[in-house]
């Protein structure tokens, strides 16, 4: 059976912990590529909540869905704009009279990337250079942007900082990475401010489980709740540092706002800075959800970091970042969200 993602429990409720530069936000003219996704609309939704001048959305719902704009088409000053970040001409138009751009867009999933890696590139590196150059042409003031953990490759250290990368592992990888490489490009060479975001497995309400490239936390949720096999791969002893949603919302309104100007072009953590290995976050959700269901092992996904886990002490420092939401909590949460639409569809 498959988990309907639409109900909307308030996302009001979600930023109680939030609640960040909101006169600022008034008086800004806000673009959010890829803001029908997951994290996307999450900003979408706390930029409307606070005031926003005005945001545009821009998505080619490759991975985001019309639903997850849907709640926003009653405010006046919400556009959406279906198209794709490959068109040049398209970025240019949907940039005029912008003032920040947070660039959400992407084609996620490591193992995505390995089955196609050509649109991985056109998405993640062309579409991130498109929208750089649009910036810098429409006189963008600032322009934040979403990266990946996945750029530390088989980088040993942990914690991991963002001055110690390894080998990327995946094309997924080779595109974030090249995103920052043109981001600091663009700081150097057009003064344009730029600040990237380095994303550790983000989760939260509205993500979406289905698909051959959903994400563990709400694949978990979904095999629990409709008596699925849940299947982890490998041994479940490697280890990750799960983001709840509302910290990389959080991340992305000081990243927009931030002051300091040593903070820009650079790239940031944007984590916990706690981790746990996959077995133990399975037992998480199982307790939480009060079921006996045992996990299903198979074999290891190609590209795959083993272990994972932020310092975040950077992002502290520059721009003001510190997490609310730790992980059992955010899971609590989460599971809320995932059997209230649960039930919502019997």
């Amino acid at each position: 059976m498959r988990t309907i993602i639409k109900h909307n429990i308030t996302r009001d409720s979600m930023y109680e912990h939030c609640r960040f530069h909101s006169d600022e936000i008034r008086n800004k003219r806000i673009l959010v590529t890829g803001g029908a996704g997951f994290i996307g609309s999450n900003i979408v939704n706390y930029l409307l909540l606070h005031g926003a001048e005005f945001v545009r959305v821009v998505d080619d719902l490759s991975n985001g869905f019309t639903h997850n704009v849907e709640p926003f088409k009653k405010y006046k000053n919400f556009e959406f704009i279906q198209g794709s970040i490959t068109d040049e001409a398209f970025c240019r138009k949907v940039t005029s009279g912008i003032g920040i751009v947070t660039h959400q867009a992407a084609l996620g999933s490591v193992p995505r990337s390995i089955s196609t890696p050509l649109a991985t590139h056109a998405a993640n590196a062309t579409g991130f250079l498109n929208m750089l150059v649009a910036a810098r042409d429409e006189g963008v003031e600032r322009f934040v942007y979403a990266s990946s953990s996945s750029v530390y490759g088989d980088a040993p250290q942990l914690p991991k900082l963002e001055q110690n990368l390894g080998r990327p592992l995946s094309p997924y990888a080779v595109s974030k990475l090249t995103n920052e490489l043109y981001a600091n490009v663009f700081a150097l060479n057009y003064g344009l401010k730029v600040i990237g975001l380095r994303y550790f497995n983000v989760f939260g309400p509205h993500q979406d489980p289905n698909g051959p490239y959903a994400a563990a936390i709400p694949l978990f949720m979904d095999a629990v709740l409709n008596h699925k096999k849940a299947y982890i791969n490998g041994d479940g002893n490697q280890t990750r540092d799960f983001t709840y949603v509302e910290n990389a919302v959080q991340a992305n309104i000081k990243a927009m706002f931030c002051t300091q100007d040593e903070a820009f072009g650079k790239v940031y953590n944007v984590a916990v800075g706690e981790n746990v290995t996959i077995n133990q976050l399975f037992r998480i959700i199982a307790k939480t959800a009060g079921s006996s269901l045992k996990p299903v092992y198979r074999e290891e996904r190609p590209g795959d970091i083993r272990d994972s886990l932020a310092d975040i002490s950077l992002a502290k420092k520059y721009l003001g970042y510190s997490p609310q939401v730790k992980l059992e909590q955010g899971i609590h949460t989460t599971f809320d969200w995932f059997r209230s639409a649960f039930r919502n569809q019997i």
